[in-house]
């Protein structure tokens, strides 16, 4: 089996950024710190105009959190330290200066909706349905909240987050405007996102550090917010409704 891994190559002013993990792209802490790194990084890098942010594999672009590591936890401050990965990373796309544009090919599930609703341009393909299990396992799309209720807004986040068990069409997400396009195929989505990256880098790059500040208007306050909302989910994780429902997964 491949090993999970997180790459990155810049070529032209395009830095493609792609993160992968056997188990159905799901991200354990090591993956998201070096994704949060990477974002950061790529956005102070004068070459780098604009970010593509991607998973390897075929029909799963995300499945959230790592189980393996939920059901390692065993004291609210891991657990808190786990879920401040994804507060990490979601702050990183946040608070990087370039557009990121997302590449969506498959499934995605709870953090991974969280990843998709902090790009800043998102398209996906007709296999990309999306589902908040969160609540299934007794915890909730907490840390990843804002960052999906500021897309899907408070009526789409709460729909799909009380709706649990229900993955949504990309038809759907595409209505409530988490994708901007919807593609047949992953060759089609390759090809549009190339495409967007490339005329982007035509554009004032100090143009769009300013539009991006402007489309994050009003979310300065979200590192101290997703450290609180990781401080609940890393207390829920805890709870025995929780670890009865996680020794399914064992």
């Amino acid at each position: 089996m491949t090993s999970p891994y997180v790459k990155q190559h810049t070529e032209n002013g395009i830095s493609t950024i792609e993160f992968f993990h056997p188990a159905h792209n799901s991200l354990p802490g090591d993956i998201l710190a070096k994704l949060a790194n990477t974002i950061t990084e790529a956005g102070q890098d004068d070459n780098v105009l604009v970010i593509i942010l991607k998973s390897g594999g075929d029909r799963t672009f995300c499945a959230g959190a790592s189980f393996k590591e939920l059901i390692s936890i065993e004291d609210e401050k891991t657990g808190e330290e786990f879920f401040m990965g994804f507060a990490n990373v979601i702050n990183a796309m946040r608070k990087c200066p370039k557009f990121i544009i997302g590449r969506v090919q498959g499934k995605t599930v709870g953090g991974g909706v969280g990843l998709a609703s902090a790009m800043d341009y998102c398209m996906a393909t007709k296999f990309a349905s999306i589902k908040l299990s969160e609540l299934n396992i007794g915890i909730g799309p907490f840390v990843v909240g804002p960052a999906v209720a500021r897309k899907l807004g408070v009526s789409g986040m709460s729909q799909i987050a009380i709706d649990a068990n229900t993955f949504y069409s990309p038809e759907w997400a595409k209505d409530k405007g988490l994708f901007t396009h919807v593609y047949d195929s992953t060759e089609e989505l390759d090809e549009a996102v190339q495409a967007t990256a490339e005329h982007l880098c035509t554009y004032n790059p100090e143009a769009m550090k300013e539009m991006k500040k402007i489309f994050w208007d009003g979310c300065d306050d979200w590192d101290t917010l997703l450290n609180e909302r990781a401080k609940v989910s890393g207390r829920l994780v805890l709870s025995e409704f929780t670890k009865e429902k996680l020794k399914r997964f064992a």
